[in-house]
């Protein structure tokens, strides 16, 4: 059939006009494949406190052992097992008949004295005036002088002895030399007991504070006596549980380690905790977060954005023409699976987190914002 000029030239214009928007969705095809997508996120600088979890040990502030001061038999034992107790309290009564039997007898010697004491005086006093008529020999005299000495000092001697013995009625009741907490007793009713006895009574220990004894390398422990000397912190530490969980209990370091152990080249470093509820128990084995350096103005990355390329380490950055840049950089410590750059990166440059392995220099890039992957799981759940 033949087709009219005028109607050809219609019919190709028609074609042409459907053809564009193929060229241009084409166009816009080959210059999104030239394009990575990368996730970005965009560092600030803030204060940054870099601790280190060391295992430690609890201990007791302040312990002691319960022992007989004077042999005899137990009668009765006067606490409860696990109680709290004043200092002062009478834990043990030891039978006290043999004591006060002894009393007894040293208060009657230091009457027997004192009354060869007041005879030895009155007999001096009789002999000084004859001494002075010439009735009696100086010899005489001398000699009552020293019996009269000689009586004095049995006096005090049996002062001495009675205190003594007074003391060792005292004894037999035996008393909490400290507040604290009163372990099970390890004698019971009964039983002989002297000073000399290997084992202990009972066993009482203060832990209304407790000490958490850690091990610290002595190379750190300049710094950290600087650090506590400054006013940017009070070096507070977190008490974990063994398992690495927060128990909401903070101390403060306490630096009493004087020796270095020669084996491991660690100084013992001692936190003091307030330990109001007892939650710390003496021997419990928790964890110390000690601080450790304090920066008021950090900027830190994701571990998964740092590079290593020959011993190089670097992040990826987009510029403002949206091309993948590296750079090299400086680490710091590592808080929180989170890097601290030390140098080469600036808060406030846009950093490649997710898409790394797809760049090579000048790059041109899609960017998206960083989710971490907590966020990321929070906002599949709240679509589903």
């Amino acid at each position: 059939m033949f087709i009219k000029p005028w109607h050809l030239s219609i019919v190709l214009a028609g074609l042409a006009v459907l053809l564009l928007p193929g060229c241009d969705s084409t166009q816009q095809l080959e210059e999104t494949s030239t394009s990575v997508q990368v996730s970005v996120m965009t560092p600030e600088a803030k204060p940054l406190l870099v601790t280190e979890d060391l295992p430690g040990r609890v201990a007791a502030i302040r312990r002691a052992e319960i022992r007989a001061q004077v042999g005899g038999i137990l009668q009765q034992r006067l606490f409860d097992e696990g109680a709290e107790i004043k200092a002062g309290t009478v834990l043990f009564q030891i039978n006290p008949a043999p004591f006060k039997a002894d009393v007894d007898i040293a208060a009657a010697a230091l009457q027997h004295a004192e009354a060869v004491l007041d005879r030895a005086r009155l007999e001096v006093d009789r002999l000084v005036s004859l001494t002075k008529a010439g009735g009696v020999s100086r010899q005489t005299y001398d000699d009552a002088i020293s019996l009269r000495n000689q009586a004095m000092a049995n006096v005090a001697q049996a002062k001495a002895t009675l205190a003594r013995r007074k003391l060792d009625l005292q004894f037999a009741s035996v008393e909490a030399p400290i507040d604290g907490r009163i372990d099970q007793t390890l004698v019971s009713e009964g039983a002989l007991v002297s000073p000399t006895d290997a084992t202990p009574m009972a066993r009482i220990q203060q832990i209304n504070q407790v000490y958490v004894d850690v091990r610290l390398p002595a190379s750190e422990l300049e710094a950290m006596r600087q650090r506590a000397g400054s006013a940017e912190s009070e070096l507070a530490v977190e008490i974990l549980s063994s398992d690495g969980k927060p128990l909401g209990i903070q101390g403060h370091i306490l630096f009493s380690g004087t020796e270095v152990d020669v084996g491991t080249g660690d100084v013992l470093l001692r936190v003091l905790v307030d330990n109001p509820e007892h939650r710390l128990l003496p021997g419990l084995y928790v964890q110390a977060r000690i601080p450790k350096a304090f920066y008021t103005d950090a900027v830190s990355v994701p571990q998964q954005a740092v590079t290593r390329t020959a011993g190089q380490t670097g992040v990826w950055i987009v510029d403002a023409d949206d091309q993948a840049q590296l750079v090299p950089v400086e680490l710091g410590e590592l808080v929180a699976r989170d890097y601290r750059i030390a140098s080469g990166l600036s808060a406030g440059q846009s950093v490649v987190i997710e898409g790394i392995e797809r760049l090579s220099s000048a790059t041109q890039v899609v960017v998206r914002p960083w989710q971490p992957a907590a966020v990321s799981q929070q906002l599949s759940a709240n679509v589903r």
